[in-house]
């Protein structure tokens, strides 16, 4: 099993949300088991408020929602929700993806590997 955690606002100029989605696609169509976890400012790719700028070539809550819908374990940060990204305290893409960080540290626990973006 792969954790992922994602820290980073997800458009912010840079292509690490992308490449860390990218992998994320990669590790499970390979069979790996992976989970993701949104913290800090990468809450905002669990909500529908923001949208991709005209500047970027991926969607990447469209990314993220495919990955959730092929299997692919997500869930964010609740306290984050409050405290981190552009659209504090909107909600996220679907309730039950909503976390703790006792879920964060089992998954640590659990997985073979960890990395974080």
């Amino acid at each position: 099993m792969t954790t992922i955690i994602l820290n980073h606002q997800p458009y912010d100029g840079s292509d690490v949300t992308w490449n860390a989605l990218r992998l994320a696609k990669t590790l499970h169509k390979s069979g790996e088991s992976v989970n993701i976890f949104l913290m800090n400012d990468a809450v905002d790719l669990a909500r529908d408020s923001i949208q991709k700028p005209e500047s970027y070539d991926h969607d990447l809550v469209d990314m993220l929602k495919k990955l959730y819908t092929d299997g692919v374990a997500l869930q964010a940060c609740g306290t984050c929700n409050a405290r981190c990204g552009l659209f504090k305290n909107q909600p996220y893409f679907d309730e039950g993806v909503t976390s703790t960080m006792q879920i964060l540290a089992d998954w640590v626990i659990q997985s073979d590997k960890v990395l974080t973006f």
